[in-house]
C-alpha cells in the first residue's frame, strides 16, 4: 500500500468510493452524491491536505481535512474525513491514511482535528478512539436520513501541545 497526495486524475476513483457510502449507508447525513468535477476542485484546493491510499494502481481510500468552522479564530481547527473502499477495510489502510494526514496537518500548523461521526457508525467511533481521538460531544437528532433522526458524535484530537504563540488570525493583541 502506498499513501500519497491526491491528484486531479484520482477524482473518479474517489467518487467511486464516496458515492456508494453516500447512497447506501447512514455513515454520512448527506444524500447528494459527489460528481467528479467537484472532487477535482477539492483536490486542487486542498493540496497536501488530500491524501489517497493505493494498492497497486488502484485508489482504495482517501483522507482529507478542511475548515472546521469559518472565521479566523477557528483557523487552526480542521474537520477531516476518511473513507475506504470495501476491499480496503480492516487492513490498516484507514490507520495509515490518518497517520499520514496527521503529519500533513501538523506541518500545516493545524492544532486540532475534529471528526463528526454518525451515531449509525460505531466502528468509526472505535477507530478514532484507537487513534487517540476523544469524544467531546454528542448532538442528538441533528441528522436526518432515510426517515430517521441520527445523532452526531464529535471527537477531536489535539495534535500539538498548547503553544504560547497565538496563531496568525489577524486578531489585535490586548
Amino acid at each position: 500500500m502506498n499513501i500519497r497526495k491526491a491528484r486531479v486524475e484520482d477524482a473518479a476513483a474517489i467518487a467511486n468510493i464516496t458515492n456508494p457510502i453516500i447512497r447506501d449507508t447512514l455513515v454520512t447525513f448527506t444524500t447528494d452524491e459527489r460528481d467528479v468535477s467537484s472532487i477535482a476542485v477539492d483536490i486542487e484546493r486542498r493540496g497536501a491536505a488530500f491524501l489517497v491510499a493505493e494498492q497497486g494502481n488502484d485508489v482504495v481510500g482517501f483522507a482529507t481535512y478542511g475548515p472546521f468552522r469559518s472565521g479566523p479564530g477557528y483557523a487552526r481547527s480542521c474537520e477531516h474525513s476518511v473513507q475506504l473502499s470495501p476491499n480496503a477495510r480492516g487492513q490498516g489502510t484507514g490507520r495509515a491514511l490518518m497517520v499520514a494526514l496527521e503529519q500533513v496537518a501538523r506541518a500545516a500548523d493545524v492544532h486540532v482535528l475534529v471528526a463528526g461521526i454518525s451515531s449509525a457508525n460505531p466502528g468509526a467511533v472505535a477507530f478514532h478512539a484507537s487513534l487517540g481521538f476523544v469524544q467531546v460531544g454528542r448532538m442528538p437528532e441533528v441528522g436526518w436520513k432515510w426517515g430517521q433522526w441520527l445523532d452526531l458524535i464529535l471527537m477531536q484530537k489535539i495534535l500539538a501541545p498548547q503553544s504560547s504563540v497565538a496563531p496568525d488570525t489577524g486578531e489585535t493583541p490586548r
